[in-house]
């Protein structure tokens, strides 16, 4: 009989700790299970004052009459702060704690040494953070989770946003949303929709109402509302529940103290908008190709259309070297729009990545336009940079980058980064922005990219006010929070909080002082502070320490992003300071780690799994190597910013060496199968690859992949996953994540990290079948002395390209190419890379070698055949 034994979770906002740890024995996998009835899920939200104090309680039951796990799942945004987390079996509550990431992190390691488990909190998609839990629940027994956490939420385009993720992933018999918000300035406008929804069911199912200082939304659909269709058991709750609202602004500030803090909100309107002098610096480099230069252009052309005359603007190009539209900016009259439409509308890609000149010429142009009277003297200058990727040719150090611009701009105007997918450095386009002023913000690769470019555009496009400053009388305040903007952009909001040193001050008096598109402008807000905490405190459902939590969350948030760009002394002062308030008021930030204890009743239970939802990887900035489709190999080369591929032509059956490391012991091999016949309006055959092994000799461990199947060996022991699960594996240097009928990503320690791409087909489909595609993402963890068809590529290696001509298809040129001693003629193609999008890819751009990569790989293909997958 097993005894019992206490299981530690160590919580973290930035899943700063990894799973490891399972020692040889068959692995006992977790996952979801039947039995399990969720009959309460409860989202209870708070909002006074623009912060959010928000609970979410789930209650569940094991009708089953056997222990089984139990999930807790909840996505959450990623700008809020978790402040406790309780779980509660049986009547009896095990709290979180609050503790310093390295102190967390230290019994999480002690218990993970003991065969015992860990959740964390991980990135899900733009927005939200992913928090999931599991607990061991005996049968008949119940279990309540409660989870809370706060954030303050940031006017944008003339509005409060609350985003709530709804999954429930079954009927729940009771699901309620219920959201209170106390504004003591006065709701101006609420409204509350869901994407899951149609607006019938949603009328039926939602309240929502708004009076004076109070608003109230709630969500509670009955059972029969959740299903999917009338005879349905699966349950249409997934999605989002956005809430939105603004406030009363008859004064364009608002002051509001309780309990010697204070928080001062200024959003004025009406006045007249800044002139902008604007200038776009495009990245044009070759891994611009296909659909995002196609989505700059059309972003770029929307946002002509919502320039202002009164604006100045000019386009910057960049790839290799740099080009300009014109040579100065240039006011944006009816002449000058058509003539800049017509020059986007000719972007092209090509080359490499020259961010360095691009920048600084962009820079010396808008200094040159304020010192020559070419611009309104009351006018603000801006530059929009847009890249894909590291700067790979003149200039390309990171730091010197940095440098140079900051010289440069010397803190007159802002520099807005935007960071166009996930193959590049976004911490220095951040630090970057954030010295210079501005922000950064990641473009996701998708189909809305040119409307998130739009988005960005909007959000900046009506500067009211420049050189913003909040000022209060000497001696009064402390512990402020930032009080000086370079602009104050119309929809939005600037938020100041601090404390009072006087706690029993009768009056206080803020100013704001900015240039406006006419004159310089002052705003003065007084205060009676003990009217104010009286009226405040006369409101009972408020939480009486708000202003106090929205203080320290600010605080944290600045303190943090200062942080970023801080050296030596000064950063380890900003975090002491940021982990002392993290800690007092009890925020899972990335300097901290919540710690949960639970109860556990298997003491023999060896396997570390959990159940996240799918798991994003970041392709790296160094190059990466990959086989799809018939079999297409594909080498990037970072350096050249551009990428060689060729076909291997094989019978189906055969098995051909992928990579093999001799001082790793990693091997991965593939073999092909073949269509199901041959494809009549095709004369040649498809192939592909259909197996996969992969061998660590040094751990003992092996994994077969196939179309229906992953059977993992930890020693002579076999254990066999199915692609319809969504499961996690590690154990010490190994992590092996499927994600369900989409992908396995296989990490061995912090070196080397494969993907496996499941690509499905129609079953009754008369001549294609499922096949498989292999990812390299992180190779530096392996030896020189890899080999293989794509292992041999992982050591630096150089080509050129010359003498591109008109090939026997017109759309692809041809081209001499100069690589490992060999001269071949090559052709200009594309390939597909999946690893994101299964069933669309997004193109690479290639030069094809030709006859199974003769010339390219070292000896022929013939040489890379072996006789099976171990």
């Amino acid at each position: 009989m097993a005894s019992a034994w206490w299981r530690c979770l160590a919580l973290a906002l930035f899943s700063g700790l990894a799973a490891s740890g399972f020692p040889r024995s068959p692995l006992r996998l977790l996952g979801l299970v039947d039995g399990i009835e969720v009959y309460s899920t409860k989202i209870n939200c708070k909002v006074t004052s623009r912060f959010a104090h928000n609970v979410i309680t789930t209650r569940a039951v094991n009708r089953g009459d056997k222990a089984k796990e139990v999930f807790f799942d909840v996505e959450l945004p990623k700008t809020s702060f978790i402040t406790n987390f309780t779980l509660t079996i049986d009547g009896v509550t095990y709290p979180g704690n609050i503790k310093e990431k390295e102190v967390a992190k230290k019994q999480y390691e002690k218990a993970v040494s003991q065969g015992k488990t860990a959740g964390l909190v991980k990135a899900s998609g733009r927005k939200l953070e992913k928090f999931t839990v599991s607990v061991n629940v005996a049968a008949g027994s119940k279990v309540t989770f409660e989870l809370t956490y706060e954030e303050l939420l940031k006017r944008h385009k003339g509005k409060y946003e609350m985003y709530l993720k709804v999954q429930p992933k079954q009927l729940v018999k009771n699901f309620e949303i219920e959201v209170h918000i106390f504004e003591p300035q006065g709701i101006s406008t609420l409204d509350a929709e869901a994407s899951f929804i149609t607006n019938d069911l949603l009328g039926s199912a939602l309240t929502k109402s708004f009076s004076g200082k109070k608003g109230h939304v709630s969500f509670k659909p009955s059972l029969d509302q959740q299903r999917s269709c009338p005879t349905c058991t699966d349950s249409l709750l997934n999605g989002d529940f956005i809430i939105t609202y603004d406030v009363n602004r008859e004064s364009p500030a608002n002051v509001q103290i309780v309990n010697g803090y204070f928080v001062h909100f200024f959003a004025p309107q009406g006045l007249p908008v800044v002139p902008k002098n604007m200038v776009f610096v495009i990245d044009v480099s070759g891994s611009m190709s296909g659909r995002k230069i196609q989505q700059t252009r059309d972003a770029l052309l929307k946002i002509l259309e919502d320039v202002k005359e009164d604006d100045y603007l000019n386009f910057i190009l960049f790839s290799v070297g740099v080009t300009t539209w014109k040579d100065q900016v240039v006011q944006a009259t009816p002449e000058n729009l058509q003539e800049a439409r017509t020059f986007v509308k000719n972007i092209r890609e090509q080359g490499l990545t020259n961010i360095n000149d691009a920048l600084l010429r962009a820079i010396r142009m808008l200094n040159e336009a304020q010192e020559e009277h070419l611009v309104p003297e009351r006018s603000t200058s801006i530059i929009i940079m847009l890249t894909d990727g590291d700067a790979n040719t003149g200039e390309s150090r990171p730091e010197k980058i940095r440098e140079n611009v900051r010289n440069a701009i010397e803190g007159k105007f802002p520099l807005y980064n935007l960071g166009f997918g996930k193959n590049l450095d976004y911490s220095f386009l951040e630090s970057m922005a954030l010295e210079n002023h501005g922000l950064a913000r990641r473009i996701y690769e998708d189909s809305d990219a040119d409307l998130q470019l739009q988005g960005f555009y909007e959000e900046v496009a009506n500067p009211l006010l420049t050189g913003v400053q909040v000022e209060y009388p000497d001696n009064a305040i402390q512990d402020l929070t930032q009080n000086s903007y370079q602009h104050f952009y119309d929809g939005s909001e600037i938020v100041v909080a601090g404390r009072l040193v006087d706690e029993d001050m009768n009056s206080f008096k803020a100013d704001v002082k900015g240039q406006g598109a006419l004159k310089d402008l002052i705003y003065t807000e007084k205060v009676d502070v003990k009217d104010m905490e009286k009226a405040l405190k006369e409101q009972g459902y408020i939480f009486g320490d708000y202003i106090e939590r929205l203080w320290a969350y600010l605080t944290i948030e600045q303190l943090l992003e200062k942080r970023k760009n801080a050296q030596g002394e000064e950063k380890e002062n900003l975090t002491a300071q940021a982990l002392d308030l993290s800690l007092k008021y009890h925020f899972v930030t990335p300097l901290t780690s919540m710690v949960v204890t639970k109860p556990e009743d298997n003491e023999d239970q060896t396997a570390i799994a959990d159940k996240p939802g799918e798991v994003s990887y970041q392709p790296p900035q160094s190059p990466y190597y990959y086989v799809d489709g018939d079999p297409h190999f594909i080498i990037q080369v970072p350096e050249k910013d551009d990428a060689i591929c060729f076909n291997i032509d094989e019978d189906p059956g055969t098995v051909l060496c992928l990579i093999q490391d001799p001082v790793t012991g990693l091997t991965v091999n593939g073999q092909i199968i073949g269509d199901k016949r041959d494809s009549p309006d095709s004369n040649t055959r498809k192939t592909y690859f259909g197996k996969l092994g992969i061998t660590s000799a040094q751990m003992d461990f092996r994994i077969e992949v196939t179309t229906e199947k992953i059977t993992l060996w930890n020693g002579a022991v076999p254990t066999t996953l199915s692609w319809l699960d969504t499961v996690t594996v590690a154990q010490d240097g190994l992590s092996v994540i499927i994600n369900r009928k989409k992908n396995m990503v296989i990490s061995f320690g912090h070196g080397v990290t494969f993907v496996v791409v499941l690509h499905q087909v129609w079953k009754k489909h008369p001549v294609h079948q499922d096949f498989l595609g292999f990812y390299v993402i992180d190779s530096h963890g392996m030896s020189a002395q890899t080999h293989g068809l794509l292992g041999q590529f992982f050591h630096p290696f150089g080509f050129e390209v010359s003498d591109i001509h008109p090939g026997s298809d017109p759309t692809k040129p041809d081209a001499t190419m100069v690589v490992k001693n060999h001269q071949l003629t090559v052709t200009r193609g594309s390939q597909k890379d999946y690893r994101k999008d299964t069933s669309m890819g997004m193109k690479i751009n290639c030069w094809f070698v030709h006859n199974n990569g003769e010339g390219l790989i070292d000896g022929v293909h013939t040489d890379y055949i072996v006789s099976n997958l171990f």
